[in-house]
């Protein structure tokens, strides 16, 4: 598991009058890293695990904090699964995964963690951040507040879908809490995460977890990928009063990830567990647990999307060969979602402006008597608030604010003009 770069080796100090000298390496994190978890969630116990500790980029596994933030806000009577997520324009602009509904639409909260769940839609999921805290800087707080608060040691988050960006990451251990606390402080919710699919206008979308109707007892979670991170997912499943949850982290494929998460979900489930770990008692290990893995070169490269392809048959769907996922014999159930439906209440959506820098002091509005004017420099000053000409006006910026009346008002005068000399 550890890789040592030659071109990082340096000699540190000579014995005294020997020859010998101490050599200091870097230890860089492996690309074989195999991240994996298997839990118990009634008692907790690790059943297995394998660089539990190592950070990784959770890709859209991030939606499960989404999700459980959430649910807090649900079950506390902040909001309600009729209350309204609006697609932003920032939430509009997200890449893909997404339902392309369009700046303005609104959905009902309910509808909306459906679409997360299994479309994995990015603009969704930022459209939830933003209409339950009112924006994304304040959803995410939100995000790491519950992390740290249910235990997950080693994660941190930057946005509520999961795309990457500096100082993502977290880990195998990190998601089986996540996932435990999900399970089991939020019952009432369990059905997010075992829809088959969801229907949405003529389209039909299926779960990227494959397991979902194919695997007996399968009733979660979630799926994630990047080229950095390799196929994640963390999945659930519940058979003869027993609940395990599985964790795997950097597959190399589609059919790959669902197949390493059947073997654990089996195992668990059929294993009696004899171990004393518990996610709580288990101690951090792993030289590199503190850098990120990326597997970029190895999943993104045209090598690998070629044998990737090659695991489909002439249909183009995946081939399965695994013993625990038989072929699906009937259609998946789909649920439908649309927009509309609202009726509770979420915070308002605040663009996430700085206060906006006083011009030069060159006028002093009390003294403009011309009204259209002032208005056209009450204008420029909203227009430097946020840097983009035309994407912002001063009625929106949030309350808080001061007015842009408020932030000129200590400008001088201009000076009167001088006549031309005569002719």
């Amino acid at each position: 598991m550890k890789r040592v770069l030659s071109s990082a080796s340096f000699r540190a100090f000579s014995a005294i009058a020997g020859t010998a000298f101490v050599i200091l390496t870097w230890t860089a994190p492996s690309a074989d890293a195999a991240p994996r978890m298997l839990v118990d969630v009634t008692t907790g116990q690790v059943i297995e695990h394998e660089d539990a500790f190592q950070r990784w980029y959770p890709a859209s596994l991030t939606k499960l904090m989404t999700a459980y933030v959430a649910f807090r806000a649900m079950a506390s009577g902040e909001a309600e699964p009729t209350s309204p997520v609006t697609i932003s324009a920032k939430a509009n602009a997200e890449p893909p995964s997404k339902m392309y509904y369009g700046e303005g639409a609104t959905m009902t909260l309910d509808a909306a963690l459906k679409i997360i769940m299994v479309k994995s839609a990015n603009d969704v999921a930022m459209a939830i951040g933003e209409s339950l805290a009112g924006s994304e800087r304040a959803f995410v707080e939100r995000m790491n507040a519950e992390a740290a608060r249910i235990g997950m040691i080693s994660t941190r988050f930057i946005n509520p879908h999961g795309l990457p960006g500096e100082g993502q990451y977290t880990t195998a251990r990190d998601m089986a809490v996540l996932a435990q606390a999900l399970k089991r402080e939020f019952p009432q919710y369990a059905e997010y995460f075992s829809l088959e699919a969801i229907k949405a206008g003529d389209n039909t979308y299926e779960n990227f977890n494959m397991l979902i109707g194919r695997f007996p007892g399968a009733d979660g979670m979630k799926t994630g990928f990047i080229c950095s991170s390799g196929f994640n997912q963390v999945s659930s499943a519940s058979r003869n009063g027993r609940s395990v949850v599985a964790v795997v982290f950097g597959a190399e494929s589609l059919a790959d990830r669902a197949e390493q998460s059947a073997e654990l979900l089996h195992k668990g489930l059929s294993t009696p567990s004899v171990t004393r770990e518990t996610l709580a008692n288990l101690q951090p290990y792993g030289e590199t647990r503190d850098q990120i893995v990326d597997l970029r070169p190895q999943i993104c490269s045209p090598e690998a999307a070629a044998a990737r392809g090659e695991g489909r048959d002439d249909e183009g769907e995946l081939i399965l060969n695994s013993r625990y996922l038989p072929p699906l014999t009937r259609e998946l159930e789909a649920v439908t979602v649309s927009l509309g439906g609202t009726g509770g209440r979420v915070a308002a959506i605040a663009a996430d402006v700085p206060v906006p820098t006083p011009r030069p002091n060159l006028i002093e509005l009390g003294d403009i008597q011309n009204a259209p004017v002032r208005a056209e420099i009450a204008a420029g000053a909203a227009l430097d608030a946020d840097g983009s000409e035309g994407e912002q006006s001063a009625s929106v910026l949030p309350a808080s604010e001061p007015a842009v009346s408020d932030v000129l008002r200590p400008a001088l005068t201009v000076p009167l003009p001088k006549p031309r000399p005569a002719l």
